[in-house]
């Protein structure tokens, strides 16, 4: 079973919004004493935050669906519902948020951070909000708000000061074994490291962690062994250490083409653009040389001949043994001053700024499209208002229909639709074309207190006679146009049979 992922496809959703309640308070002698319908609560949202409890994201691979509670339903007698809880998700610090096209959406570095994956549905008003002069008594509520469904890549970035690379058994489980308290597994065989191991090395009055990531061969940054799954892992150090073995026994490998083949991964890795624009390329960064295994005779001297040709090239180079802890002391101080001198110079995080966007003078909200389907042409209308209002609409209610029409008309979707050309028994889309509310358009619907005076529930502006289909226009416009073409013929044939008769003067 596994024990570390580090990378999850997250199923989140939000909680829905409850309804509002349409309610109408009675009491003795007051047996309609004005509506007192509650508002639905809100849902819960789901809610990505770093929690330094949790190291590995483990718990979604289990559990890769997420869902928010849902808020109540409000109440007669003014008693709202209550709202739903957020649902928080614990995450390791460095763990990045990407949408499924693989675009960085947040980074979550440093404690607390935090990012919203799902909003929760808004909850619908009830009644007694509703109530205005012109409505003193609605009739309906509006329905609560679904929650927001999203699906993201959770992927994680372990967060370490120095990173040993190399190859598989070149001893860098156990140099993080002899520098620190860490305890990774240690084989005999390649590959024994198969997840990335973090140790915290103090030398002097410094501190720094160190990660030892799994063992990097010749195409990783192509998919091979390991290193593809793992070199995120690399990203966020500030100090690369090679890790050459120097006792290798395998054919074809010595110290100098080792660096090179391992150097070569590391600048045809590409790793995804940090979203501060800060770091530095795996390339560019300061590395260190550490020839490991001198315990065994035969390394000690290769050791010393291929050091003044790794040093010819401008790095410091290390003779080291883990088993014996021979040079790891020196190592060790000298990571130290380069990880504190990394730490002086890398860009402090300023304070959060706070970024206000104005409306734009010509923002209406809203969006209306002249779009084609099937050779049929319709118009869209998007636009956060419109599509939450149509969510939150009870269409088996006359009056909430009504009620709808006279918000889209104030906010000025009517007149959209009569400037992007549409004319009467258009077909009209209000949200995303797989999740629409179709409906034909009658731009002659009128609007006013004096339609409002009907039992509560309806609205004389819905009805069969006021409001015909598109069937029944078309049926209309056929037989007037087939009774005009009938009367023509009658008159001609009259005409060519020269028979011209009038009953009144024929009578007389």
């Amino acid at each position: 079973m596994a024990s570390f992922v580090d990378r999850v496809v997250l199923h989140a959703s939000g909680g829905n919004g409850g309804n509002g309640c349409a309610s109408i308070r009675r009491e003795k002698f007051k047996p309609l004493a004005g509506p007192d319908g509650g508002n639905g609560g809100n849902g819960g949202s789901v809610i990505l935050r770093v929690d330094p409890q949790v190291t590995t994201l483990l718990d979604f691979h289990h559990l890769p669906h997420r869902h928010a509670s849902s808020g109540t339903q409000g109440a007669g007698d003014h008693r709202e519902g209550a709202n739903g809880e957020d649902l928080i998700l614990g995450v390791p610090d460095g763990t990045v948020v990407k949408d499924p096209e693989g675009n960085i959406i947040a980074d979550l570095v440093g404690l607390g951070a935090e990012y919203v994956v799902a909003e929760g549905g808004h909850g619908g008003l009830g009644n007694a909000a509703l109530a205005s002069k012109r409505r003193k008594a609605p009739g309906f509520a509006l329905l609560g708000e679904p929650g927001h469904e999203a699906d993201v890549v959770l992927e994680l970035k372990t967060i370490a000061d120095v990173a040993l690379v190399g190859y598989p058994s070149a001893g860098k489980s156990s140099l993080i074994a002899a520098i620190s308290a860490a305890r990774p597994k240690i084989a005999d065989y390649p590959f024994t490291t198969l997840v990335p191991n973090l140790g915290v090395v103090q030398a002097g009055g410094s501190r720094y962690t160190v990660a030892d990531v799994p063992g990097l061969i010749a195409g990783a940054s192509e998919g091979k062994g390991l290193g593809l799954e793992f070199l995120r892992h690399i990203e966020r150090c500030a100090v690369l250490v090679h890790v050459i073995d120097c006792a290798t026994l395998e054919p074809g490998r010595d110290p100098l083409s080792d660096l090179e083949i391992i150097e070569a991964e590391l600048a045809a890795y590409a790793p995804d653009l940090s979203s501060d624009g800060q770091r530095i390329p795996l390339t560019e960064r300061p590395r260190l040389i550490v020839l490991n295994k001198i315990d065994v005779p035969e390394a000690r001297e290769l050791a010393e001949l291929v050091r003044p040709d790794l040093e010819a090239r401008g790095v410091k180079v290390f003779e080291v043994s883990a088993a014996s802890h021979e040079g790891l002391k020196k190592l060790t101080y000298e990571l130290a001053e380069y990880v504190e001198r990394a730490r002086k110079f890398a860009p402090k995080p300023g304070a959060a700024r706070t970024v206000i966007r104005p409306k734009a003078v010509d923002d209406a909200g809203f969006t209306v499209q002249r779009k084609e389907s099937g050779g049929r042409p319709f118009y869209e209308v998007r636009g956060t208002k419109p599509e939450r209002w149509v969510r939150q609409t009870d269409f088996s209610i006359d009056e909430a229909v009504g009620y709808l029409a006279d918000r889209l008309g104030a906010l000025g979707v009517e007149k959209a639709l009569f400037k992007a050309g549409a004319v009467a028994g258009d077909e009209v889309r209000i949200g995303p074309e797989h999740n629409s509310v179709i409906f034909d358009w009658e731009p002659t619907l009128i609007t006013g207190a004096e339609l409002l005076g009907g039992p509560r529930g309806t609205d004389a502006r819905i009805s069969e006679s006021l409001r015909p289909t598109r069937e029944d226009k078309r049926r209309d416009y056929t037989e007037r146009m087939d009774a005009k073409a009938e009367a023509r013929a009658e008159l001609w044939t009259e005409r060519e049979a020269g028979v011209w008769i009038d009953p009144e003067v024929d009578g007389k």
